[in-house]
This record gives structure tokens, sequence and C-alpha cells, in this order.
């Protein structure tokens, strides 16, 4: 079992997909919308029905109670958050395991090691994973070194090529002889083997998290091989995987026209913020992660002091925290992961980015903007649906079914939600039309959204669709377990689900207006563009 290489990918962190996140491989930016079939009788009916289908659907759980009266809230000692909310539908759990440390938390010197390292916690354990770890350990301290005497030559332009040469030879020989210790995808099989499904990982800037589904009699095997992963990793195949990230690069962004469009759009928009360096790092930062720095990263930071573990299921609470604890519960604490304080400083013009490459054109449009829990972040999470939430929206009726401009258009949030973010607008222009066409075309609309008040019932319309999406998130384990863990180490609480319809429902038409009048302006923007030529 692979890691989800999710942040190899463009993590999409919608302003309202901050209550909705996706797992594994991250979504690409495109027309990801659902699209929705417009019901004209009885249209209220219609919206009501629909989100008692999804309270009824949610299961006996959530049915009878409030999420905030479900959710069962535990700490221990050395800093680790448990979160549980019992379920009895059925005999299953889900588990998702989050750690706040992304890679915004990187400096130069470890740009992509929060993406590696999870890739790297995918093999194993001084347990899992190996034949015979005594044996192999011999192994890998002399690939180790031989590895970083590599690197260290790597760096000196100085340094005898001959010698580079022989290392180069030498760490080849090694992994082939470490390969009959190494057990692969042991995890994965175990997980398996014990009726485990969707075990996988994914990296945001924001956070690292690891999810699987489990019977409910296979807690104390998930709190065992997870707690273990934290405790004992062993950070082998580190050269070969390495390699593998900087192979996936290239294919991921170098030749890729989105990748190339999301990076440089992230990289022109942010100067001073950490948000502007790609998850995966830039193609000089892989080829330096050491694995002494890599380990580091590790032991400092995928500590208790960090994790939010949320258990949604067939569990009874009390005796899942003391699963919990008497697996967890002797991790040191770790070192908490400091707040980033570089503050983008504020944009005084429009920045352009014009990327050559051999693909139909795509066009992105970013506006700077806070994060939560500000007013202006529930704003943009309901002007994100009023421009772009299926084939009513603004911008597809106008973009792609009346003026045929665009064969796709949506809105997002990018690249995080922990620090002051990005309101993105992005399409595709329908040949013959250029993207300088479809720009225009946004901009019209955009100005309209902050020149006229939002009339009442498309306000009341796109409450609605966010209640009802936030509920489909909460009705399955797997869903509410991400949403929990997600706010609890985004926003600091995972309260913050319970209060959002609340506030949701204090943002009006008229703020709307203001908030798009004050954001959506040409000096906040930042315009990239790929292709094949930028008339």
């Amino acid at each position: 079992m692979k890691a989800c290489r999710g942040g190899c990918g463009f993590a999409r962190t919608t302003s309202r997909n901050k209550i909705f996140i996706h797992t594994g491989p991250a979504v690409h930016p495109g027309p990801f919308f659902t699209t929705g079939v417009t019901v004209k009788i009885h249209k209220q009916l219609f919206i009501l029905f629909i989100i008692q289908l999804v309270f009824l659907t949610a299961g006996q759980s959530l049915h009878a109670q409030t999420l905030a009266e479900k959710v069962r809230e535990f700490k221990l000692d050395n800093g680790l958050k448990v979160l549980v909310v019992e379920r009895h539908d059925s005999p299953t759990f889900s588990a998702q395991l989050s750690i706040g440390v992304g890679a915004v938390n990187e400096t130069n010197r470890c740009r992509g090691v929060a993406h590696l390292l999870e890739h790297m916690l995918f093999k194993g354990t001084k347990t899992v994973g190996t034949s015979d770890y005594k044996a192999e350990k011999a192994l890998l301290d002399r690939i180790e070194e031989t590895g970083s005497r590599l690197d260290a030559l790597k760096s000196d332009p100085l340094a005898d090529p001959g010698e580079k040469a022989l290392l180069t030879e030498k760490l080849k020989s090694l992994q082939e002889e470490h390969k009959k210790y190494v057990v692969k995808d042991e995890a994965a099989r175990i997980y398996a083997e014990n009726g485990g499904v969707g075990f996988n990982a994914f990296t945001s800037r924001d956070m690292t998290s690891y999810v699987v589904s489990l019977p409910s009699n296979k807690l104390e095997l998930w709190a065992f091989l997870e707690s273990d992963r934290m405790k004992n990793a062993v950070l082998r195949e580190f050269y070969t995987e390495r390699e593998v990230i900087m192979e996936e690069r290239r294919r991921t962004y170098e030749s890729n026209p989105q990748g190339l469009l999301m990076e440089n759009l992230m990289a022109t928009a942010f100067t001073v913020h950490p948000y502007r360096n790609p998850i995966i790092g830039w193609n000089s930062d892989i080829a330096n992660l050491t694995l002494e720095e890599t380990r580091r990263f590790h032991e400092m930071y995928y500590a208790p002091v960090n994790t939010v573990i949320s258990l949604v299921g067939d569990l009874d609470a009390e005796q899942a925290f003391a699963t919990v604890k008497r697996y967890f519960g002797d991790i040191a604490p770790g070192t908490p992961v400091p707040m980033v304080t570089d503050i983008e400083p504020r944009q005084r013009g429009e920045k352009q980015v014009m990327i050559n490459f051999d693909a139909e054109p795509q066009l992105m449009i970013a506006y700077h903007k806070p994060t939560l829990p500000a007013p202006e972040d529930y704003a943009f999470d309901l002007i994100d649906l009023i421009l772009s939430g299926g084939r009513t929206s603004r911008l597809y009726r106008s973009l792609v079914v009346e003026k045929k401009l665009a064969t796709s258009v949506s809105t997002y949030g990018l690249p995080g939600a922990r620090y002051a973010n990005l309101f993105v607008v992005s399409a595709m222009p329908r040949h013959p039309h250029t993207a300088k066409e479809v720009e225009s075309a946004i901009y019209a609309e955009l100005e309209r959204l902050a020149k006229e008040e939002v009339a009442p019932a498309e306000m009341e319309k796109v409450r609605n669709r966010l209640r009802i999406d936030r509920l489909r998130q909460m009705k399955n384990n797997r869903g509410l377990a991400r949403m929990l863990a997600y706010f609890q180490s985004v926003a600091g609480d995972w309260r913050y689900a319970t209060n959002y319809d609340r506030e949701i429902m204090k943002i009006s038409g008229t703020d709307v207006k203001t908030i798009a009048a004050t954001y959506l302006i040409p000096e906040n923007r930042t315009v990239a563009v790929v292709g094949k030529e930028h008339p």
C-alpha cells in the first residue's frame, strides 16, 4: 500500500471545503463542483425534504442528539487529543490520526519533508515491515553513512567525480542487499486481513493525516499499529523513495500544465509567506533533503502534543479512550509546532504570470483574503457557491451556458486555511476563445457581485446548499472523523463545525457585496495563464 501522494497534487482547501475535506490524492482544481438540477416547483419544499432526508440517512447517532452532544473529548497527559463519537448503526468505526504539521512549517533546509515523511511512514517500524530488524539495522547504518557522504559531495562543486561515482555504486549495492529484509506494505496487509478499508494518508500545507476504517472489534489493532508508527518508525528505503518523489514532481508539476499553473500562481501571489512553496518541494529541495534532517523533523513534530485522533463508529467512548491511552500514553510529548510568523504584505498592484507550455490554455485568478474564523471567510464560502456552485451559478451560467466562452469554470480557496489564503477562480477557455476573453467575462461577474446586493432568495439557496453539503459530510463515519480532526487541528477547536450554520446565517447579501467590493479588486489579484500562446 503506497502513500496516497496527497501532497503531490493540488491540495484544494476550498473555503467551503474546509468542512468537506477530501482524503486520498488531492483534488485537481477544475470543474469539480457538483452540478445540480434546478427544481422550479415547490423549490423550498424540495430543499426541506433533502435536509430531512440527509438527517434521516445520517443514522440514529446524529438523529437523536446534536453533534455537540455526541462528541466526547479527551486529552492525554502528553498533550494528545482524542475525539470520539459513538454510532452503533453498524459494527465498524473510522479513525483519523492528524498531525498539525505540514508544508507551511518547513524551512529552506527541509522544504518537502512533510510530504516525504508521509511516504516514509508507510515503510514500517522496527517490528512491521522487516524480516529481521536487528540484522537490518546494521545495514541501514551503512546505507545512511554512504548516502550522507554522497549527499555532501553532491553539494560540493570541487568534489572528486571519481569518488562520487564510487559512492553512487556502493549505495546502489547496499540498497540492493537491503531488499532481503524489507517486507513491503505489511501494515496495509495486516489492516486488509482484519477487515480494514481506506487505509491511506494525505499531506497538505497545514497538516498530515492517516486514515482507515475497521470492524469495531479491531480498535486495539489500530492503536498498536499507529502508536508503533509514532514510536518506532524506521525510515527505510529513504534514498530510493527520494528518487521516486523527484520523478513524481517531474510528472505532476513540470510536465503537467495544471501543475505548472498552480505552482506559478502560488509563487507569484505570495512573496513572503511559505504558502508560496509547493507541498512536494522544489526540485533542489527534494534533491538535498537529508535523512538526518528528515528524522529530526519527524522526532520533533510527529508527536502527541501536535496530534488529534478522531474515532467515529461502533465504540464505547470511555473504553476507546482507555485503549488510546494504553498505547499512546507513554510517548514523549514532543515539540509543539511553532506558528508561522511570516506575514504576507498587502499587495499593491495586479501581478501576472504567463507560462509557455504546449497545451490548451488555462487561467487562474487569485485574490488574497482572510481565513477562519474571520467573518470574511464565511462570506467567501457563500461567494464560492454564488459564483460556481452548480449549473445555475453565476459564472457557470454566464461563461459556459450563455456566452460559451469556457468549457469549465470553478472557484475555491487555496492553498491552506491555517493562515490568510487566496480565493481562486479558474477556467478553461472554449476554442477559439482566448484566456483574455474569459478573464474579462469573469471580471464582469465579480464587478456585478461587488455592486449589487445579492437577493434574499439567492442567499437562502446557497445557505441551504452549504447546510446540505455539511450534513452529507457528517452522515458517514469517515466523513465525520475527518471533519472533527480537521477543525481541531486547523481551527483549534472541533466546535467550529457546530457553530458554522449560525455564523453563515449572520452573513447578509449586503455583507457579500461589501466584502466582494473590498477584496475582489484589481490591485489584490494575481493572474496566471498557461498555454501555447497568450494573445
